[in-house]
């Protein structure tokens, strides 16, 4: 089902009701629309979270670079929003995505591949890619 955006108005009503942190973020989680995997956890401002909402492509605020994040517009592993829904307290933000390729940045469909087990913590899965194809780097 292709992604309807919200009108303006609706969109600015609802982001008015989420709790951001006291830095305006809030916490996202990705998750794979039709299979249930979890994919990553990022960080969503007012702004992240309006332009998702209003293109249906999914955008997070990156910390690190102090500005919005287009999952994707380096790697080409985009994210497009099928749903999404605020936790009960409206402080968490839970994004069903249909993933195009991988989500993790160390080129494995999941961020989440460091198992905790008795032996320790253990790699469970394997990179797919290559980081550098994914950035263009050697």
């Amino acid at each position: 089902m292709p992604h309807t955006p919200p009108d303006q108005a609706v969109r600015a009503a609802m982001i008015d009701r989420v709790k951001f942190n006291e830095d305006g973020l809030i916490t996202a989680i990705a998750q794979q629309h039709d299979s249930g995997e979890v994919l990553m956890l990022a960080w969503m401002n007012a702004d992240a979270l309006d332009e998702t909402l209003r293109t249906g492509r999914v955008c997070y605020y990156s910390r690190s670079r102090r500005g919005l994040w287009r999952k994707g517009e380096t790697s080409g592993q985009v994210q497009t929003l099928v749903d999404a829904r605020l936790d009960c307290d409206r402080d968490a933000v839970l994004l069903l995505v249909d993933q195009k390729g991988v989500a993790c940045h160390t080129g494995r469909r999941s961020c989440f591949y460091n198992a905790l087990r008795p032996e320790g913590i253990v790699e469970i899965t394997q990179p797919e890619i290559a980081a550098e194809t994914l950035y263009g780097k050697a």
